[in-house]
């Protein structure tokens, strides 16, 4: 079979979509699609599916049964331009193959990511792991200030020990995380499904679900079929554990659920009985 190509992602490759202040993501190559996903999981059901509508149904069946060996066979290569402690989430999935910027051979440029007053969040009263809402008032633009004033006084005291011949590799340990670089992010449409389902989530800090969105409608492109059954089975579904199943069967029998405290208030969450708690 001849290389797949589709016309909707080969429009945008190499486009820089901004992400941040001064981030983007731009789609640099991309090996299958749908059609490659179809093509990989007849060798092993055989050739059964001939229609778009059955190709569709056939990816639907896929990832509803958790075949992924399919989807494996499609990857794409991102080139990201993004704050260093953005980059520390993504470097997590060590499923991906990466290259990025490295300050001990290259001078860093003066980017910084560098929130406005009214973008400073707060902390949240109920999760550790998550910020919310706004801080407001003279914290929130002392805040603004502080990163503007830091980020300028540490990239000053870097350029200075440069020029006093200290080497990259030591004069890079005063850049904060806020620095921007690059980097070229390979991933395979399976494991980038699984980023994106963790990276999408609430749960994931802000400025990274910003990153998440754009590599996300850049897949869509790519393989527009299975990111829509990724949608409907992965992104959008909920997963019940043994309790939460017991507990589902008393619903619909009409009874209580029966689950107290965080395990309760957490099922009711998924149901969208109340509101998750940020």
């Amino acid at each position: 079979m001849a290389r797949i190509t589709v016309p909707e992602a080969d429009a945008v490759i190499d486009e820089a979509f901004p992400v941040l202040d001064q981030g983007f993501v731009r789609l640099v190559d991309y090996m299958g699609g749908d059609a490659r996903v179809v093509q990989a999981a007849r060798v092993s059901y055989g050739t059964g599916t001939k229609t778009v509508r059955e190709d569709k149904g056939l990816i639907g069946y896929l990832m509803r049964n958790a075949h992924t060996s399919p989807f494996e066979q499609v990857s794409l290569v991102f080139h990201i331009k993004l704050p260093l402690f953005v980059f520390a989430q993504m470097v997590r999935h060590r499923t991906a193959k990466l290259n990025s910027m490295s300050a001990r051979y290259s001078v860093m440029q003066d980017e910084f990511y560098l929130p406005t007053a009214d973008q400073i969040r707060g902390q949240s009263l109920t999760n550790k792991q998550v910020s919310e809402g706004g801080v407001g008032g003279e914290a929130a633009g002392q805040a603004a200030g502080v990163m503007q004033e830091q980020a300028r006084v540490a990239y000053a005291l870097y350029e200075e020990m440069l020029a006093n011949g200290v080497g990259r590799e030591q004069a890079r340990m005063v850049l904060p995380q806020n620095l921007y670089t690059q980097i070229y992010w390979k991933c395979d449409l399976h494991n980038l499904f699984h980023f994106l389902r963790l990276r999408l989530d609430w749960h994931a800090q802000q400025e990274i679900r910003a990153y998440g969105e754009v590599m996300a409608m850049l897949t869509k492109l790519v393989a527009p079929f299975c990111y829509e059954a990724f949608e409907e089975h992965i992104l959008n579904a909920q997963r019940f554990g043994g309790s939460e199943v017991e507990a589902l069967k008393r619903l619909l029998a009409g009874e209580p659920h029966g689950l107290e405290g965080r395990a309760g208030s957490e099922f009711e969450a998924k149901l969208g009985l109340t509101p998750a708690a940020h």
